[in-house]
């Protein structure tokens, strides 16, 4: 497999491809290693690597009338910038996270978003393209990397929804009202062979970047999905590479964020992760939910905050601490369909019996923001938003919002 750090950044239809016809005998592989020395795998791999390193961008926001008053207003320099960080979870719930995009008084009007889990062509999702859609409903400009191409309708609850996948791809995207530049993609190492388990998928993550001309001056975006089966070292591995890349770029005001999985487990597998629980449990359940769970960066993850900090990111002043991002429920039927596809089935008593002791709920903060050159804009400049749902109650997504206004460190 090749990925690359720099594509050429190409228009909608360069996603269209015939990989599917092929992924009845690709499902048949347990390992990517056996698939790439299978005669198909020279069969797919001109066209799978043609995906796995595009990125599509469209312009849907008034670029000349916005650039042009933008740089016209009074004291542009000192407007802060805002940024939104959202996990969407495919984008399945679609209607109400555009509505609560253009309407949420904590979601609208943003300068830059980014987005991560973003579906082309799933049935979750509604086989959508789901960032271009985003974009054109809130008029902005985007830009779109594929992650995946799933070989499956999904996992849990997801592969027993109706209909069939269309282009089968998985992303994740940057959304602008401001002109962006220079856009490309990191490739980041999987923690955990996709080939392996029920839900199979060819490819890797990436970390989406572009340089975003505001009026307050330009500053580099960086959407951030780190691996959430795999090690605490192998995430902090994933991070190194960005900063690496980023260290290689023209110097620039610099925000990176995004769902960094912070969980603190080890999750390469089921026995790393049902060991990593039993620690927990020796430290006190309690100890864990209220000073660790929120607080990855305390011990279990320090080391991933830690290479942020000693490259010069600030992380702690751009965040809410304490809050957690995503929550599980003991009555969530999804969630625990969800795990079942990788926990046995016999250490659901034990979860349930440790979730029980803080009242059925445990939050955990997995969504991040970190910054270079920049400055919370007020002292309550960070935010994070839960509580998301539709007209009906159905929750938008499984993690929150998090949102950030800030500054560009003037010199």
């Amino acid at each position: 497999m090749t990925p690359s750090y720099y594509s050429e950044v190409q228009t909608p239809e360069h996603l269209e491809h015939d990989l599917e016809r092929h992924f009845h005998e690709l499902l048949g592989f347990g390992s990517t290693a056996e698939l790439e020395e299978s005669e198909i795998f020279s069969v797919i791999k001109p066209e799978y690597d043609r995906i796995m390193n595009l990125i599509v961008a469209e312009e849907f926001a008034e670029l000349g009338e916005a650039t042009d008053q933008g740089r016209q207003r009074a004291g542009a320099e000192d407007e802060p910038v805002k940024a939104l960080a959202w996990n969407i979870e495919r984008g399945c719930v679609f209607d109400g996270i555009v509505d609560a995009l253009k309407r949420h008084e904590h979601l609208r009007d943003k300068d830059v978003l980014l987005l991560t889990e973003l579906d082309h062509g799933m049935a979750r999702s509604g086989n959508r393209f789901v960032a271009q859609e985003i974009a054109r409903e809130l008029r902005l400009n985007y830009a779109f990397a594929p992650v995946y191409i799933a070989l499956q309708k999904g996992s849990g609850v997801e592969a027993m929804v109706e209909g069939e996948n269309t282009r089968s791809i998985h992303g994740l995207a940057m959304f602008s009202k401001w002109p962006m530049r220079n856009i490309h993609a990191v490739p980041l190492p999987n923690g955990k062979d996709k080939m392996w388990g029920k839900e199979k998928r060819l490819g890797w993550l990436r970390a989406l970047i572009a340089d975003i001309e505001h009026p307050a001056g330009a500053f580099r975006a960086v959407t951030v999905h780190l691996d959430v089966h795999c090690s605490r070292e192998h995430r902090r591995r994933q991070m190194r590479i960005i900063l690496d890349h980023l260290e290689t770029l023209p110097p620039m005001p610099t925000l990176i964020g995004g769902d960094w999985n912070t969980t603190t487990f080890n999750a390469q597998n089921a026995s790393r992760a049902i060991l990593g629980y039993w620690r927990r449990v020796m430290m006190g359940v309690k100890n864990i939910v209220k000073n660790h769970y929120p607080h990855p960066d305390r011990y279990f993850e320090r080391r991933l905050f830690s290479e942020l900090e000693t490259r010069g990111y600030e992380y702690r002043k751009l965040n809410e601490f304490g809050v957690g991002t995503l929550h599980y429920d003991v009555g969530s039927i999804e969630k625990n369909t969800n795990l079942r596809d990788w926990v046995p089935e016999w250490c659901f008593p034990f979860i349930f019996w440790a979730a029980n002791r803080v009242g059925g709920r445990v939050s955990v903060r997995l969504d991040w923001f970190a910054g270079r050159e920049i400055e919370p804009a007020a002292k309550d400049a960070a935010r994070t938003i839960g509580d998301l749902t539709d007209e009906s109650g159905t929750p938008l997504s499984d993690h929150d919002a998090i949102a950030l206004d800030f500054r560009l460190r003037q010199e």
